[in-house]
Formats: C-alpha cells, structure tokens, sequence
C-alpha cells in the first residue's frame, strides 16, 4: 500500500519527546495566590463552601507566609473583611485598617513576594456593594473617590500592585490620577478590566462577607453581561487608554474565548482569574472521588495559559507549586 498521510503520533511517542514539543507550561511563577485577612488574634477559619481555604488573623497570616515563601509562589492578592462596616466603607481607605496592616505585616518579613491588594469597597460596605449607593442605585463618579483613597492608602502601606475591581466606568483613570498625585507613579495597576456578572463567584462572597445586602441585589448594573463578547474588548480598550500595567479576566474557564480576544488585541501582561465556584466544584469532586484533581486542576490552568495568560489568580496556588516541586 502506497498511502499518503501525516504521521502527528510521531511526536507523541514518549514523555521526553512529548516534553520537547510541548507549547505550554504551568510555572510557579505564573501563581498568584488569594488570602482572606480578619481582625482578631488565633483566627484560622476554614471557608466551608471552599475547603483548604481560610480567612486568617494577622498572627496565623505569618505562619501562612512561611509556606507561601517556602513554595516559592511569587504573588499574594489580598482580600480585608473589616469588624466594622458602614454605608461608605471608610475602614477601606483606613491607613490602619485591617488590609494595611496585612500589607505592612508581609512586606516587613517577605519583601521579595509581591503584595496585590484588591481595590474594591464591596468587603468593606454594610450594604454590599463595590461604590456608593444612593436611591438604591451604585453610584459611579462619588464612588471613583472612595476607590482613590483606598488605593492611595494601599499604596501607602507598601502594596507592590494595586488591582482594582470594582467596574465603575473611569476608575482606572481615576485611581492612576489618584496615585501620580500622590507620588506613587511607580505603583502598577492591574485592572480587573473584563469581569463578569457570573455565578461562580458563589463561594468567595463567604470568604470575604461580600454578598450584597441592600439596593439592587446583584452587580449586574456594573459587572458584564456573561452572554458578551464585543462588550469586552471595548472594556479592555479604555482600561489600557486609562493606564492599566496588567489586564485581567474574570473567571477564568467559562470565559477563555474572552481571554484568547483580549490577548489577540493587546500587548500587556493578561491574568486570569479562576474564581472560587471553578475552585469549590473540582474540590467536591474530588473529595467524593470522582476526578483526578490534580490532572484536572493542571488541565484546566494549562487551558488558561494556552489561551493567552501570562499569570493565573488560583486558589490552587499551594497545591500546584507543590506538584511542580514534586514533579
């Protein structure tokens, strides 16, 4: 027999020349790693609806630290859930609030892991929304203040990243306004600039009391339309004009063809965010035995780097830098 075909197996037939070939990696150096921080001392609360998953006082904060360091994961992003809360959020743009002092707290004993804060108010409003609210409406241009001040604060603390999340219209302008001002032009942001209004933010509204409360009772007005494509890259576009230093998505799986257009039209540095209900199903799964979690979890982070991230905010973050170590 005379066929003609191509042979692709060629370059499948073992796991050194699958290596060779191989077109994209998981890295520790892609992970950034979310934490929750509360006030009060010996807290280390599980996150029921994400095991592994703990809201920490500042005192088990170090320890964590010290596995974080000792693994090598390059980057935290931190989330502060405050005693006190009000209409405002003032203990947001506190110098002294719960989110500075876990900044200070890391910088001072890991200065060479990168401290991310979260800019949003939603942790930190009784009612639970990311700015303002007046006549049950979130309110966009007396919000881009508040978030300045927080930012401003955050930087003041020692944050090595500012990553605003909150999707008011112009706040990427506005906080890098706000920063330059105040001589924290060096400050990168890493704008949540495409994030949608999705279902799978579940389980992170209880690690971080975020839910809303009042007002209008989800952020639909705000947060992108899940059923969009175009509606992003006009998103990603006025972000980069505002002066954004990094792009992220938001979530992760659901969303990768978004992640494929942002990177096919934009040159700056593209994370992804695989939230807490991706996290909290393959960890159900595999506690009832039904997946491989860890080939699962590097398939699914594999998916996102082929689809054009540079970083991946994972709460897997421990897991896969131990596998990495491992392997």
């Amino acid at each position: 027999m005379n066929l003609q075909f191509n042979r692709h197996r060629r370059l499948r037939s073992s796991e050194t020349m699958r290596s060779m070939v191989r077109e994209n990696f998981i890295r520790k150096e892609d992970l950034i790693y979310p934490l929750f921080i509360v006030e009060g001392e010996n807290i280390k609360k599980e996150i029921s609806s994400m095991p592994g998953q703990y809201q920490f006082s500042l005192d088990q904060l170090e320890i964590e630290m010290k596995v974080i360091a000792q693994l090598n994961i390059p980057a935290v992003i931190l989330f502060g859930i405050p005693d006190h809360k009000d209409d405002l959020g003032t203990e947001a743009y506190n110098d002294n609030g719960i989110l500075q002092k876990a900044i200070r707290q890391i910088k001072a004993s890991h200065p060479d892991i990168l401290v991310i804060a979260d800019t949003c108010l939603c942790e930190y409003t009784d009612h639970g929304h990311c700015g303002m609210i007046e006549h049950d409406c979130v309110i966009n241009d007396e919000s881009l203040e508040l978030l300045v001040k927080t930012a401003v604060s955050q930087a003041k603390a020692g944050a090595d990243i500012i990553a605003p999340s909150n999707m008011m219209d112009g706040f990427v302008a506005a906080i890098r306004a706000g920063l330059d001002e105040k001589d924290f032009e060096n400050i990168p942001i890493m704008s949540y600039a495409v994030k949608y209004a999705s279902a799978f933010y579940g389980p992170f509204r209880d690690a971080a009391d975020s839910a809303p409360r009042t007002g209008p009772f989800d952020r639909k007005t705000y947060q992108m339309d899940p059923a969009n494509r175009l509606e992003a890259l006009r998103e990603m576009q006025s972000d980069i004009d505002e002066g954004a230093d990094f792009l992220i998505v938001k979530p992760a799986l659901s969303y990768l063809d978004i992640t494929r257009d942002v990177r096919n039209n934009c040159n700056l540095p593209l994370v992804t965010y695989n939230v807490s209900g991706e996290y909290a199903m393959v960890k159900a799964a595999a506690q009832n035995g039904w997946i491989d979690e860890k080939r699962i979890v590097i398939e699914q982070l594999t998916s996102m780097k082929r689809a054009g991230a540079d970083m991946i905010i994972t709460y897997f973050a421990k897991d896969v830098a131990k596998w990495l170590s491992e392997d």
